[in-house]
């Protein structure tokens, strides 16, 4: 996500970072370089131009210049101004109004809108325990109602069925009945996408809010639209006065753009950003956080978050009670650990959330690839269960007939062994708390702000 802005600002901040001494020339040449990685990164140019004037002000002064460490001034500077940009507190949906509460989903053809009605409602079902309805009015395209009736089942959320002959009026009106009658908290309507923004669309969304005073009226939109999306949620936002921005397919925007630029420029909050394609690849947007990944600082309190969500304690802690008594670790306990990860959305989505991950040899970023992650399984998979217990078997023929099994080579094979291997050595060194310490050591990272965020156990 945003990756090649990350690795800007990271970049140039370390040499801001690294000056003994800030000067008000190297101070501009640094703002420099940030306004280029803005612009190319596709950021509206009032925003770039709002961004720049407020860190010069504060920057260039007696303030930072004859702090004891200037480098580590400016850089809060930054970070203070980019969670400005982004929203000083996090937005989270109204879930405290009367119930049912109901969310109105809106936004153009292609955004990724009735994907994140099913990803939002198994997110509140999950982590919220609330009992959520799904409805599509987008009586225009027959496989919208199909689609999204489909992504509800997957999801196990219960779906109002609704017809292409209906009125999308008539539907969210009947919906909402629906939802107060059987004891829902809340209840989300799909609504129709153009390819542009008409006056018809606007008028059927009017019509649709007005009859059914929605407690949310959230916009989705493409974040690799860059500029053009945040044009279109200004046109929005003066047309319906929406509620909240979802940002989708952040995973593949190396820009931005969208994101540091939506807030200011609609004055509206993003409150969630899509990060995948699977079901429950959506997460709650969290200004602080995202500004923290963008200089570089990685985001472990959403790290934290998602292994307490995530991962099996109970399989972890047999791990760990087994390596605490001095047992191997085996191809088993290597598989279960690849199968937490996926759990996790994979190593690249783990990386991203580390400090100074960005930092690292383009070789060893290119080994942490997910794929090569699902090759590892398969080979695995290959083993018989005698194997898994006891990798010293694996000789010449055992390894060509696992390859054989996977529909890789033996390199591959050799290349996993040697990973399990360095794998075994790591985990001797981190027997007892050594890991929980690791991850304290890593707050130091942190700016302040995140702090209060970890959980106790970090502090």
């Amino acid at each position: 996500m945003f990756s090649s802005l990350t690795d800007r600002l990271s970049s140039t901040l370390a040499k801001l970072r690294g000056n003994g001494r800030l000067t008000e020339k190297n101070i501009k040449e640094g703002l420099s370089d940030i306004r280029r990685a803005l612009l190319e990164a596709d950021v509206a140019l009032s925003v770039v131009k709002t961004f720049i004037q407020n860190i010069e002000e504060k920057a260039v002064g007696a303030t930072i210049i004859k702090s004891i460490r200037p480098g580590e001034a400016l850089v809060k500077l930054v970070s203070d101004e980019l969670i400005s940009i982004l929203g000083e507190k996090d937005a989270p949906l109204n879930l405290k109004a009367q119930p049912p509460v109901s969310i109105l989903m809106s936004g153009l053809q292609g955004s990724g809108k009735t994907t994140t009605v099913a990803k939002l409602a198994l997110l509140l079902k999950n982590n919220e325990k609330k009992k959520v309805l799904v409805t599509s009015a987008d009586v225009y395209r027959p496989a919208a109602i199909e689609q999204l009736k489909t992504l509800a089942n997957q999801a196990d959320i219960e779906f109002l069925p609704s017809q292409t002959t209906d009125n999308p009026v008539d539907i969210a009106q009947r919906a909402i009945a629906y939802a107060e009658k059987h004891y829902f908290d809340v209840v989300f309507i799909d609504t129709a996408g153009r390819n542009h923004i008409d006056d018809e669309l606007m008028h059927e969304l009017s019509n649709i809010s007005t009859a059914i005073q929605p407690t949310e009226t959230l916009l989705v939109v493409d974040s690799m639209a860059g500029q053009d999306a945040v044009n279109m949620a200004k046109t929005f936002n003066e047309k319906l006065e929406i509620t909240g921005i979802v940002l989708t397919k952040t995973d593949g925007d190396a820009r931005g753009g969208a994101a540091l630029s939506m807030r200011m420029v609609t004055g509206k909050p993003i409150k969630f950003v899509g990060i995948g394609e699977k079901i429950d690849a959506i997460e709650q947007f969290h200004p602080k956080r995202l500004a923290s990944r963008l200089l570089g600082m990685g985001d472990i309190v959403s790290l934290v978050e998602e292994a307490e969500r995530k991962v099996d304690k109970k399989q972890a802690d047999a791990m760990a009670a087994k390596l605490k008594k001095g047992k191997r670790f085996d191809f088993n306990d290597f598989l279960s650990q690849l199968q937490q990860m996926k759990k996790m959305g994979g190593i690249q989505s783990v990386m991203t959330k580390l400090p100074g991950m960005n930092k690292m040899p383009q070789a060893a970023q290119s080994m942490m690839d997910d794929k090569n992650f699902t090759r590892m399984e398969a080979i695995i998979h290959s083993m018989t269960l005698k194997e898994r217990l006891f990798p010293a078997l694996l000789n010449g023929s055992r390894k060509r007939r696992i390859a054989m099994g996977s529909g890789t080579e033996v390199p591959d094979v050799n290349k996993l062994l040697k990973q399990f291997t360095q794998m075994q050595k790591m985990l001797k060194r981190m027997k007892g708390d050594k890991m929980m310490k690791r991850l304290k050591n890593m707050k130091s990272q942190l700016p302040p702000e995140l702090l209060d965020q970890l959980p106790d156990d970090l502090k």
